[in-house]
């Protein structure tokens, strides 16, 4: 890291931006297997505080990697350095008091951790999918598991390699004993507890 560098600050801050945009910035990180319906869950929920008049921003894994992240594969330590981008620039979006929605598989527990880091507290909201791999793997809307188990693709997630748990989540999602399973009905969930937590006013 550079030490020969200053960090410039502005007259406009954190509690001026939550004021005009009558909401609190943070970050809404769904993770799960591939197929769980992070993704879908994501854009609905972005939908559904759109028309509450939130700002939100999407950053979807994939979508993150034809752009920022298009130099990284899928080796342990890209994973790494992709996980930590991403949370860096959430960290931007919940600073300008957007609320963040990331969509990534985040595989491994200290990328989490490092991400959740960057947060004060309350503002890195972990969403787990818990959705089982049968589930996933009969779903495999990209085709990505039968690449997998045909030795195409190596090291994914699942497959032939790990996905850690974190030790707690804000949210699980489908929640247990409850029917629903809407993406929109889920949404409704997370947008509960955005509203008990206060980050849907300034």
């Amino acid at each position: 890291m550079a030490t020969n560098i200053v960090w410039h600050k502005s007259s406009v801050g954190k509690l001026h931006r939550q004021e005009l945009l009558q909401q609190k910035g943070c970050v809404i990180w769904f993770m799960g297997l591939s197929g769980s319906g992070k993704s879908t869950l994501a854009y609905a929920l972005c939908q559904a505080l759109y028309s509450r008049g939130k700002l939100t921003y999407v950053l979807d894994g994939d979508n993150v990697r034809h752009g920022l992240n298009r130099d990284l594969a899928f080796k342990v330590e890209d994973q790494a350095e992709n996980i930590r981008r991403i949370g860096e620039v959430a960290k931007l979006f919940a600073d300008a008091s957007i609320i963040c929605i990331a969509s990534v598989i985040s595989p491994y527990r200290k990328d989490r951790d490092a991400c959740c880091a960057l947060f004060p507290e309350g503002d890195f909201i972990k969403v787990f999918m818990d959705v089982p791999l049968q589930i996933c793997e009969a779903r495999d809307p990209k085709g990505l598991y039968n690449f997998a188990r045909a030795g195409k693709i190596k090291g994914f997630t699942g497959v032939d390699d790990p996905y850690e748990p974190s030790l707690n989540f804000e949210i699980v999602l489908p929640e247990k004993g409850n029917n629903i399973t809407s993406p929109y009905e889920m949404a409704e969930t997370v947008i509960s507890y955005l509203e008990e937590k206060g980050y849907l006013r300034a």
